[in-house]
């Protein structure tokens, strides 16, 4: 079937998860920050991750704002620059992502195509009206979904469920992008057709399922559907 609906994953997808770091690291004052921002970053990004996977295991759900405060303070520690200054500001800056260069105009076409667009994220819902306020992409987003509405992350098949609900589209209607490898190919195994946004040249994790499209950005999202 044709594709008549786009989901985006949020965080690392169409938001900069970097961003935070990389701001507050080229501020006055910053020096400590300024050697060791891609770190922090690597590692907050990384543990915001893993957090996710292992409550989900564990049926062990929290918000997704608690598991972000977390790696943060796990990366803060491993990198010994624990202040809390530092962390309030980091904090502060995540919750008002940019969102990469190329997003608006992408969603805009989209939209002029005539298709429906959303996003499924981990966020939680404040975190994410946050975001796409601060980015000003309301205009061109159908739904803006959270895993809180069924209390367990990414990859559980009941996340994915929720657009089929949201939206009364089969799942060969959905094109799926995430910045994540394995959730694109979660994505694919639970039956989306999925792209891949694979920014970082990283190799394809061994899954039991694989992404149907890998891109360098969401330029090209377009040309999909």
């Amino acid at each position: 079937m044709a594709i008549t609906t786009c989901i985006f994953d949020a965080y690392g997808t169409l938001f900069d998860v970097s961003a935070a770091a990389r701001t507050l690291a080229s501020q006055p004052g910053q020096t400590a920050l300024s050697a060791k921002w891609q770190q922090v970053a690597s590692d907050w990004r990384l543990k915001q991750l893993q957090y996710t996977w292992l409550r989900a295991t564990a049926d062990q759900h929290i918000n997704f704002w608690q598991v972000t405060q977390d790696g943060l303070d796990w990366a803060l520690e491993n990198a010994g620059l624990e202040d809390e200054m530092l962390r309030e500001d980091l904090l502060a800056l995540y919750w008002n992502l940019a969102a990469y260069k190329e997003v608006p105009k992408m969603l805009h076409t989209l939209k002029a195509k005539g298709l429906k667009t959303g996003i499924l994220s981990n966020g939680s819902p404040d975190m994410l009206d946050g975001a796409v306020t601060s980015a000003v992409l309301d205009d061109v987003l159908d739904a803006v979904l959270s895993v809180e509405d069924v209390g367990v992350f990414k990859p559980a098949k009941a996340v994915y469920d929720m657009v089929g609900a949201h939206f009364g589209c089969a799942k060969d209607e959905v094109l799926f992008v995430s910045s994540n490898g394995w959730d694109a190919a979660a994505a694919a195994g639970y039956g989306f057709q999925t792209a891949w946004v694979n920014r970082a040249g990283d190799p394809m994790d061994r899954l039991y399922a694989k992404p149907h499209h890998v891109l360098d950005d969401l330029t090209t999202i377009p040309d999909l559907v």
